[in-house]
């Protein structure tokens, strides 16, 4: 674990936050047999946040050490006083919160594995699937593992470290199909370091032949009509949805910036079917794709019920925010390295389970699709949304039938969560779920599949 700065917490004065965090990325990439990508980097470093008359004042710098400390203590509160100063006051004090503490290390109890040991398990995969899988035109085997550690202090009262891994191996395959090159990929592993998610890889050789058997489906398949259809969006798809078009939306600063949500508080914005909730720690059933337990201004973790049973019930705040709207901070601030300042960031955001069953669901359905994997996409502070779609299959009668090539989704978020009819009973999560909001950063996203009406883009 870092050094956890504790020995500064009686020297921080009036409101300051004192953070050293370091992030860990390793990658391997390997195509046809050759090494094309061994990487390993680290961005370390230490940050202050003050807060000042009003005004908050950041400051970083790479390494650690007293002198270090010191100097972004300093930087952090004179930049207060600049804000302050330059007409950002008057906005009054920060809610006091309860001061979250702890140590959350979810380092694996496993015998170390080495350089050699991944390089040996990505090379095994590789080799296996040039033996076994005839006709791609690429396929690559990547491997990157990304651990998170984090102390903080503050003025406060918080003293929390963490030491939080994700380890996810990429299968990317194309071939040629009917009538051009079709590719499919698929993320394995997940939360936990590499020793815990690939330990043997004899599982990783049925996991290659499915994926390669659906890649010759959609080979062979064909193009979705386009129009209004109704859909089963997988939990994949779902999962990204959910945190895209409508986790966004309820981020507090968005609201303050002119959110669609905010209009919508207190009001049936989907089905009485759906629930949607931004959960801490590691989800409900503690298989998230992610660990938070205190947020990075100190504040524990709560759950946030986003919406419930179709009702817009709240929003996801840090300190600011919570102020702006008299609420309470629900440990939503999140920074994705040291040198960048606290945002207002989902966590763990899933749709919850229902009762109904995917194979019911799939025969409820006489003319649509079954989607179940995304690409790319976009939404808006509107919830309006357009997401790529890279596998799915028609239904026909109640039957799945021939896979789909890609296509897109779109629509307003907000009209098509009144469509849902059924709601799926299987949560499951996504492994490597990542947001781009000003700064890039882990996120769990999750939910079950659900029934909805969608616009397709056919061809």
């Amino acid at each position: 674990m870092l050094d956890p700065v504790i020995r500064y917490a009686e020297n921080l004065g009036r409101y300051t936050e004192l953070r050293s965090h370091a992030n860990r990325h390793t990658r391997l990439m390997m195509r046809k047999g050759v090494l094309i990508e061994n990487a390993r980097t680290e961005k370390r470093g230490v940050s202050a946040r003050c807060h000042r008359g009003g005004a908050f004042g950041f400051a970083s710098r790479v390494g650690a050490g007293d002198g270090v400390v010191e100097a972004v203590l300093a930087e952090a509160a004179a930049n207060a006083e600049l804000g302050r100063r330059g007409g950002d006051a008057g906005r009054g004090a920060l809610p006091q919160t309860e001061a979250g503490r702890g140590e959350f290390d979810y380092r694996t109890g496993r015998a170390g594995a080495s350089a050699a040991d991944r390089m040996a398990v990505v090379a095994e995969i590789d080799d296996y699937v040039t033996r076994t899988c005839p006709g791609l035109l690429n396929a690559d085997i990547a491997l990157s593992i990304l651990v998170t550690e984090k102390a903080l202090v503050t003025s406060d009262g918080a003293a929390t470290c963490s030491r939080v891994p994700r380890s996810n191996l990429v299968l990317q395959f194309s071939m040629q199909g009917n009538d051009g090159v079709v590719d499919l990929h698929q993320i394995y592993g997940g939360f936990g370091d590499f020793e815990d998610q690939f330990d043997g890889v004899d599982w990783m050789f049925e996991a290659v032949d499915r994926l390669y058997e659906e890649l010759r489906e959609k080979a062979d398949g064909a193009h979705c009509e386009a129009g209004t259809h109704d859909v089963i969006l997988d939990s994949d798809l779902a999962g990204i949805l959910a945190h895209e078009a409508i986790g966004h939306t309820c981020e507090a600063d968005l609201v303050l910036g002119g959110s669609v949500a905010g209009d919508n508080l207190g009001r049936q914005v989907a089905s009485d079917k759906f629930t949607l909730v931004d959960h801490a720690g590691r989800g409900p059933d503690g298989n998230a794709s992610l660990a938070i337990h205190v947020d990075d201004e100190g504040t524990p973790c709560r759950d946030v019920t986003i919406i419930e049973n179709g009702v817009l019930k709240g929003f996801m705040h840090n300190k600011e925010t919570a102020r702006a709207f008299g609420a309470e901070p629900t440990g939503n601030a999140r920074a994705h390295t040291f040198s960048d300042e606290p945002l207002v960031r989902m966590r763990n955001t899933a749709i919850e389970p229902g009762p109904d069953r995917l194979e019911d669901m799939i025969a409820s359905i006489d003319h649509g699709y079954y989607l179940t994997r995304a690409t790319n996409g976009q939404a808006d502070i509107t919830s309006e949304f357009m997401f790529g779609v890279n596998q799915g299959y028609e239904i026909r009668n109640g039957v799945l039938g021939r896979a789909i090539r890609d296509t897109t989704v779109s629509g307003v978020a907000f009209d098509m969560l009144k469509t849902i009819t059924h709601v799926g009973d299987e949560l499951t999560w996504s492994r490597a779920g990542m947001c781009g909001k000003k700064q890039l950063i882990t996120v769990g996203m999750g939910g079950p599949a659900i029934k909805c009406r969608i616009n397709l883009g056919g061809r």
